[in-house]
């Protein structure tokens, strides 16, 4: 036989010796590469249902925490050196000038068809104290306050049970363009249900 035809048929078989050799090789990373497939993936879909139990979906009204049952006569630090406490007959409150001071809800306010809400304003220092018993409801879910230097979200307080009123407070830097605009009460879905605006001297 020549010595090209020699060459030729040793090149050939080393062509098919090197193809076998990868072919073998590729079956057998095949059955690796899907056990590598099938461990990874278990792990990482848990990893993903955590992400998104640890970012729950905002409450649509959050402001609803604002409102705290108490019981009757339990005192309430309620900013400015301000102490509020609620009996049967209505809203009690101390301040740094004035050891008691009451503003009484009786029957004929509860029994008024529609929700009303009321202000009481007190300078008490560098702080304004804004307060207002609500009625008509029990359904209150927060107050916003409405001033000069923006909207403010009060607390609310009101007896345990269904005694169809609260009371609101909250305290403010004072200067003297402050001025109250409003207020609002809303109920726990998010809905106006009471407004006032103060008489403007």
């Amino acid at each position: 036989m020549p010595l090209a035809a020699i060459e030729r048929a040793g090149r050939a078989r080393r062509r098919r010796r090197t193809a076998g050799l990868v072919i073998g090789c590729g079956l057998l990373l095949a059955p690796l590469a899907a056990l590598t497939v099938r461990a990874v993936l278990p792990d990482h879909a848990p990893a993903e249902q955590n992400r998104v139990a640890a970012h729950p979906t905002p409450p649509d009204n959050p402001a609803v925490d604002t409102v705290r049952v108490v019981a009757p006569g339990e005192r309430v630090e309620a900013g400015a050196g301000v102490e509020l406490w609620l009996t049967a007959d209505g809203k009690h409150w101390s301040t740094p000038e004035m050891d008691q001071q009451f503003r009484s809800v009786g029957e004929s306010d509860i029994e008024i068809p529609r929700p009303r809400v009321g202000l009481q304003a007190e300078i008490l220092g560098d702080r304004y104290f804004l307060s207002g018993v609500y009625t008509g409801t029990d359904d209150a879910g927060r107050v916003v306050v409405d001033t000069s230097d923006g909207k403010v979200t009060a607390s609310v307080v009101r007896l345990a049970g269904e005694p169809g009123w609260g009371v609101w407070y909250t305290d403010v830097r004072l200067h003297d363009a402050l001025a109250v605009n409003s207020v609002a009460l809303y109920d726990q879905h998010g809905k106006e249900i009471a407004t006032m605006t103060p008489a403007q001297p």
